[in-house]
């Protein structure tokens, strides 16, 4: 059965061509016999819409034609020991080679991981520093500007406290006038 399909697909493949090419030089169907080969006959159908259609017929097989599709295969050489050990040695360099690839490929992970995470540190620890600073900053402009403030304070008290003795002086002065 499995010659069968073969032979069938090797005639198919010759029969494309073929129709292309007797299309080419009669392009008006024909509903007669197209060609016959020793194991098929191949017949035109009415021309379709969608292209040319063909009938294929698979003639029974004959003794004959059975032995033409038996291939020899090729015949199989016999492995040495030492071919087989090569082979082997073979793979495991391959294995070797591979694993110490994939060993090479996750270290350049692992490292290119580190020095992420190195950078990223470093970047917090600059951003912990230039916070901390930005703060100290801050809290000393408001201790000045606290400072500043109850020197001013003091210093309108004072001048409060000046005008006060100033106008108790006067007022005595007066007293000491009228009385």
């Amino acid at each position: 059965m499995a010659k069968t399909a073969t032979a069938y697909k090797e005639k198919m493949k010759e029969l494309s061509v073929l129709s292309l090419i007797c299309s080419c030089f009669y392009p008006e169907t024909r509903n007669k016999l197209m060609c016959e080969f020793e194991d098929m006959e191949v017949k035109t159908i009415n021309k379709r819409a969608s292209g040319q259609a063909f009938e294929v017929i698979l003639k029974p097989l004959s003794p004959a034609s059975d032995v033409a599709h038996n291939l020899p295969s090729p015949p199989k050489r016999d492995i040495s020991l030492e071919d087989i050990e090569k082979k082997l040695e073979a793979a495991e360099d391959r294995r070797r080679y591979q694993e110490a690839q994939l060993l090479r490929v996750l270290a350049e992970k692992r490292y290119h991981e580190r020095d992420v995470l190195l950078k990223a540190m470093e970047e917090n620890n600059n951003f912990s520093k230039m916070a901390e600073e930005k703060l100290q900053m801050k809290m000393e402009q408001i201790k000045e500007n606290r400072e500043a403030h109850l020197a001013a304070m003091l210093e309108r008290l004072q001048e409060k406290e000046r005008h006060a003795a100033v106008v108790r002086r006067n007022k005595e002065l007066k007293e000491e006038l009228t009385a």
